[in-house]
């Protein structure tokens, strides 16, 4: 079977798309079944990884599927319960959980739940496909279009010598891909990286699963770093770099205040070490910074990632980084990738940031979020209000909650997912065994039960883990 061809008026995501759907209503069982990987799917229907993968990715949104790491795609089964989820590390039993249809999904990160621009970008791809027939397309751009690189370059400069160029600039499929390719190129495996914490899970996976050493750097209940300790590790360690938010750091939802910018930059050039800097969340601070932390730092050693995803929505999946070192090796990484990805949907990005499109929605989403983060914060008071400790965000779509009791958080993740609630625990966001009494929950959450419900099964449940 080719999709190419086939009903023009589609793209080839809505092709695979429906040819999944009705694989999945084939195979669906009583029990779990694993679907095609991405490569087998893309030799049978002679579309590109990268598409398919994108496919996969609509269907995970829809709870249709669901993946497990290292394993693949599995197609929910007909008939389900809590007691059917898998029984093995926590973080894929959340996983599992959350792409189960009927559950209320309060461990999620989605500030494009509230306002996304996937309707803007369908509409520019369909202007932009009368533009550039296929055959005047290229074939293979492996480091992404020049537009959009270009976009992002311009959108990064800050001054004549803080400028960025669209040769500085490298998008892959997605934030994993792009984060793979950057442990590759910058030698990681068996060095020593120290890590801001609580982090994403997903970065400290990718780490630990290449044999980095992480050295955890925990935020203050104040919201401050403890630079006297980062002083130290850099001193008693061989560093090889320090990965930090470049404006609010998620889950914590805390930003470093301007002279500790600065303080951190200093520390950095005195030891002469790298900074990872993780923009993932800087356009979504409900306070823009005065400075970002890249541009205090040595240009020369500073390397920063981010993706599309958080801003604009699940229909611009593709991560990018930005750097002005290590370009051969970096272009051989993403040649050796194979990185397919639809130049259209690239050059609709672009014409989003081009045209100022993107800082209207920027201020649309940030004041939906803020709103959004003020109704849980008073939530959080009438519900929790004897049961957690928080600080307000400084922006994101989450809350990072602390209990005041000692609690078994693990107990409380089972109680919750028993009345089909999935929260995140605080151990997930933590390599060294930090975290154990926190829990991340999102705030964008719209649906029934209610969100006062929602809470007070909460906290109930963080009564019933009491810990004597």
């Amino acid at each position: 079977m080719t999709l190419r061809g086939e009903r023009q008026a589609d793209f080839a995501y809505q092709a695979v798309y429906r040819y999944m759907i009705n694989l999945i209503n084939e195979v669906s069982t009583d029990s779990r079944v694993k679907l095609p990987s991405l490569r087998q799917l893309s030799q049978r229907l002679n579309v590109s990884i990268s598409t398919i993968q994108y496919a996969y990715s609509l269907l995970e949104k829809e709870g249709r599927v669901y993946s497990v790491a290292k394993s693949g795609y599995y197609a929910w089964p007909l008939a389900g319960s809590p007691s059917t989820l898998p029984s093995g590390d926590l973080l894929e039993r959340l996983y599992v959980a959350a792409r189960r249809p009927g559950m209320v999904v309060l461990s999620s990160d989605e500030p494009t739940l509230l306002v996304s621009l996937d309707a803007t970008l369908l509409r520019l791809e369909r202007e932009l496909v009368r533009q550039y027939p296929r055959h005047l397309q290229a074939w293979s751009q492996p480091c992404g279009v020049w537009e959009l690189r270009a976009a992002l370059a311009a959108r990064y400069t800050s001054s004549p010598t803080r400028c960025w160029h669209a040769d500085d600039v490298y998008i892959g499929a997605d934030l994993r891909g792009v984060l793979e390719i950057l442990i590759e190129v910058l030698d990681l495996p068996g060095s020593t990286v120290i890590v801001e914490s609580p982090c994403d899970w997903l970065i400290l996976r990718l780490l630990q699963d290449a044999g980095v050493r992480i050295i955890e750097l925990p935020w203050a209940v104040d919201g401050s770093l403890d630079l006297a300790a980062l002083e130290g590790m850099l001193r008693g360690e061989t560093v090889q770099l320090v990965l930090l938010s470049s404006a609010v750091s998620l889950p914590s939802g805390v930003a470093m205040q301007p002279r500790e910018r600065l303080d951190v930059a200093q520390l950095l050039d005195h030891y002469g070490c790298w900074l990872l800097e993780n923009d993932t969340y800087g356009e979504l601070s409900f306070k823009s910074p005065p400075v970002a932390l890249r541009d205090l730092v040595n240009p020369e050693r500073l390397v920063v990632f981010s993706s599309f995803e958080k801003i604009l929505g699940p229909e611009a999946p593709y991560g990018y980084v930005l750097t002005r070192q290590m370009s051969s090796e970096l272009q051989r990484q993403f040649l050796l990738r194979s990185f397919r990805l639809s130049s259209i949907r690239q050059r609709a990005i672009a014409r989003v940031y081009h045209s100022g499109r993107i800082d209207l929605h920027l201020r649309s989403l940030r004041q939906l979020l803020r709103e959004q983060a003020l109704d849980m914060s008073q939530q959080l008071d009438q519900q929790l209000g004897e049961h957690v400790t928080y600080r307000m965000p400084a922006g994101g779509a989450t809350f990072w909650l602390g209990s005041t009791r000692a609690v078994d958080m693990r107990e409380v993740f089972q109680q919750m997912l028993a009345q089909q609630v999935v929260v995140a625990p605080g151990e997930l966001f933590s390599v060294g065994g930090l975290h154990h009494q926190h829990v991340r929950l999102s705030h964008t959450f719209h649906g029934q039960p209610s969100l006062e419900v929602v809470l007070a099964a909460l906290g109930e449940a963080l009564r019933q883990a009491q810990i004597d």
